[in-house]
């Protein structure tokens, strides 16, 4: 950042007082304009024993498979944005949305909220940041063209999960690994 956006003055890369990390900071006005985390909602929605995929028509990872996510509005709630998602990437309505992971990525300063629930009707079609939709069983699933590790991750447990017949919200943060790939650090 280089000018305020109250006053339109220079800002001056420093740590406030009171703060420890290092802010843009208006020295006329006396703004200091933090830059914190994004958040990105997304579902995981099934419908008799498929799970709906979305194929991106959009960077980064155009042409992958993901679930319906994509980053919260201002005033939205995360069930909303998750849902809101679902709508405008596949026209899929979500029902039954229940928070299943929280999973931070500091590597790009983002929080994925995900959470799972039924398709209803079974209905889905491509939106416009979408190629196209489809409802894949678990044996059906293309792991080598998931676009997202924290989606890849997601569902892995998802299916582990529902084979053991239980559902537990989960934590974790998405960490490169010694091999130089990302992971799913749980904490439970």
């Amino acid at each position: 950042m280089k000018f305020c956006s109250q006053c339109g003055a220079l800002l001056t890369l420093r740590i406030p007082a009171g703060d420890n990390v290092p802010r843009h900071v208006c020295d006329t006005c006396d703004t200091i304009h933090y830059l914190n985390p994004k958040i990105v909602a997304g579902c995981i929605l099934e419908w008799q024993d498929r799970i709906l995929l979305c194929r991106r028509a959009i960077e980064p990872r155009y042409g992958f498979w993901t679930l319906p996510a994509g980053f919260m509005e201002n005033g939205e709630s995360a069930v909303a944005a998750a849902a809101r998602e679902a709508l405008e990437e596949a026209h899929a309505v979500g029902e039954d949305l229940v928070l299943y992971g929280l999973y931070s990525l500091t590597h790009v300063s983002q929080v994925y909220l995900m959470f799972r629930g039924q398709l209803k009707d079974g209905y889905a079609s491509p939106g416009h940041e979408s190629l196209e939709v489809r409802l894949y069983a678990e044996d059906e699933i293309p792991w080598d063209q998931i676009a997202f590790t924290v989606v890849h991750e997601t569902l892995r447990q998802y299916f582990a999960e529902r084979q053991a017949g239980a559902f537990h919200p989960h934590l974790g943060d998405i960490v490169r690994g010694p091999d130089g790939r990302f992971h799913i650090h749980r904490y439970y």
